[in-house]
């Protein structure tokens, strides 16, 4: 069963949860997605994720963060002001929060507390910097995780700054996506702590999983070999994926599973049933 839930932060940030597999909520452990950089719950193989882990026998949560620019047409985007506004910060917080709701029964009495963070892109570093900083959390699995959020050239920030804001544009919606200064602000303040990746995972002592295709072209498969590198290898599992791309060959609109895809769901699946 689906069901969708809506949820204000103390900030009065908006998150919009789907939860698969409700009726396993009472025994299974939690498997919790987490999109990424210009993605959302709903883009392409989201859905199509959650029922696999609920058919699997677990429960499920997929959400938006808010300042993702989806608004509640779910699968647009409508709210480039937000985008504008949004920093790692502000997702990993969101993140923690939604950890926290599970814990403390929102989506219903929970008979198994266990959680698990599944990240993709952008959000694997963020399943991984929450991770290391909330104990309740019991593994982690990345899907063409960055190893890095400065990905921005000297000359690109100095633009950055002097102009206000950074635009990316978005060949799918041929859209361009304002990134306002408080992006680089967040990262500059916080890029020896909070939102230092490698420090994350030299200290995260749980499991991890990290999977990642030869040919993607928007996250290089040599960040996930670096984060493989940091890793403690006695608890890690590194799956290679040959012959795929940033989402392992999925589009959105979504039309249909491929070979390549349903064997790193059922990689990811058999890490997440041995934690």
């Amino acid at each position: 069963m689906i069901q969708n839930f809506v949820h204000y932060t103390p900030q009065r940030n908006k998150l919009n949860i789907t939860a698969f597999g409700v009726e396993n909520l009472s025994s299974a452990p939690c498997i919790t997605f987490v999109h990424g950089f210009k993605g959302f719950k709903d883009w392409g193989f989201g859905p199509y994720i959650g029922n696999y882990f609920a058919e699997k026998g677990f429960f499920v949560l997929s959400f938006n963060f808010s300042h993702n620019g989806v608004g509640d047409s779910l699968t647009e985007f409508t709210e480039l002001d937000k985008f504008a506004e949004n920093t790692f910060s502000l997702e990993i917080e969101e993140l923690a929060e939604i950890v926290t709701l599970y814990q403390s029964s929102f989506f219903g009495e929970t008979g198994n507390k266990k959680i698990f963070l599944l990240g993709h892109s952008r959000g694997g570093a963020i399943a991984l910097l929450t991770a290391s900083k909330l104990n309740e959390v019991s593994a982690v699995a990345i899907w063409s995780s960055v190893s890095t959020f400065d990905r921005y050239s000297k000359r690109q920030k100095e633009q950055w700054r002097k102009k206000g804001y950074f635009d990316v544009f978005n060949t799918r919606t041929k859209q361009a996506m304002r990134l306002n200064v408080s992006l680089i602000d967040d990262l500059e303040k916080h890029k020896n702590d909070s939102l230092n990746i490698e420090n994350a995972i030299r200290t995260l002592n749980r499991s991890l999983f990290i999977a990642h295709a030869d040919q993607d072209l928007a996250v290089p498969i040599k960040e996930a070999e670096q984060i493989y590198e940091w890793s403690d290898k006695r608890i890690t599992e590194f799956y290679k994926i040959i012959g795929a791309g940033h989402t392992f060959n999925c589009k959105h609109p979504f039309d249909g599973s491929n070979r390549k895809f349903d064997l790193l769901l059922e990689k990811t699946f058999n890490f997440f049933s041995t934690c």
